[in-house]
């Protein structure tokens, strides 16, 4: 059985050099990510069974995604495609005064071709949890179709759901977004989402304890996590609001760490844990992440057990 399964696109990133440009850099390091796929291998880090599952080209790119799932324990089902292609992004990183700036290369991707046809129904009503993220809803209308059954297969065979808007500019605009997330938020049982998103895009207060409280009464979802970048993130459960403080992080690579909160989150939660501990995991995952090059986590449950033990003695995490 299943803990963990997920739906979404898998990428190719490429990236010069810190401090290179993309107008002149001779070279560039790849790697394999996505967000349903970067949160997969986080909780699959922590010991979850975690499956992904999608569309791919069947070429050698298409194989490289599998591949390196499978090297971080993620089992893969996948439709092959013989006429679409991966899609890519490029990060040229920047350093202060000039920000990191992406381009996406993903129009005609596989992904984008998904339909409710390649998810293994038995997959998603078997697993614990269905993790999907609002990026591959961004993607076309075929693949809104199918987040959206993913999400009913799961909820109405009592497989917990999973959501985080994950809202990106670059796919569609906010009332395009709001409106597709407001009719996927009936089926969630857990929203994780950033402040922004949760304020910018569905119009929650901007105040993280007032935010995850009129989320859960908006749309009925059992568990809110709010993340807030580099002041932690607090979840909402049972009327109770708790908060882990972020770590301090020299950061190396930025990108994946909201995934590997969630995925940490969720495996944490499947494997027994409390939401206060959960997220505390989650927050250790996010932070390990930013120490990381590329897209995806690579870490173990003994290094996040051990990065939250070395906090401070904390004995009330409860938020007033």
């Amino acid at each position: 059985m299943t803990d963990i399964v997920t739906v979404g696109e898998a990428l190719l990133r490429l990236s010069p050099p810190r401090g290179d440009r993309l107008a002149s850099a001779t070279g560039f390091d790849a790697y394999v990510g996505g967000a349903e796929a970067n949160a997969a291998v986080a909780a699959s880090g922590l010991g979850a069974e975690t499956a992904w599952l999608s569309r791919l080209p069947d070429s050698p790119l298409g194989q490289r995604v599998v591949r390196e799932l499978h090297a971080h324990g993620v089992r893969t089902g996948v439709t092959w495609d013989d006429d679409r292609r991966l899609g890519t992004y490029y990060l040229e990183r920047g350093t202060r005064p000039r920000g990191s700036e992406v381009y996406y290369d993903r129009a005609g991707s596989a992904a984008a071709a998904m339909t409710p046809a390649d998810l293994p129904g038995g997959v998603v009503r078997n697993a614990d949890v269905c993790f999907v993220t609002g990026i591959t809803p961004a993607l076309s209308e075929s693949a809104r179709e199918t987040t959206r059954v993913a999400l009913e297969t799961a909820s109405e065979a009592g497989t917990r759901t999973a959501f985080d808007p994950n809202y990106r500019a670059k796919l569609w605009d906010v009332e395009a977004a709001r409106e597709t997330y407001e009719s996927l938020l009936e089926h969630v049982d857990v929203l994780v989402v950033t402040r922004r998103d949760a304020a910018d895009v569905l119009g929650a207060p901007d105040q993280p304890v007032p935010m995850a409280n009129g989320l859960a009464a908006e749309y009925g979802c059992e568990t809110v996590v709010v993340t807030r970048g580099d002041r932690g993130a607090l979840v909402l459960h049972d009327g109770t609001v708790h908060e882990a403080e972020a770590h301090d992080t020299e950061t190396v690579d930025p990108v994946g760490s909201g995934d590997a909160l969630a995925g940490a989150f969720l495996a944490a939660r499947i494997d027994g844990h409390d939401v206060a501990d959960a997220l505390e995991l989650g927050v250790a995952a996010a932070a390990v992440k930013r120490t990381v090059a590329g897209d995806l986590l690579v870490s173990s449950r003994a290094e996040l057990e051990a990065l939250v033990e070395r906090r401070p003695d904390d004995a009330d995490r409860v938020a007033r």
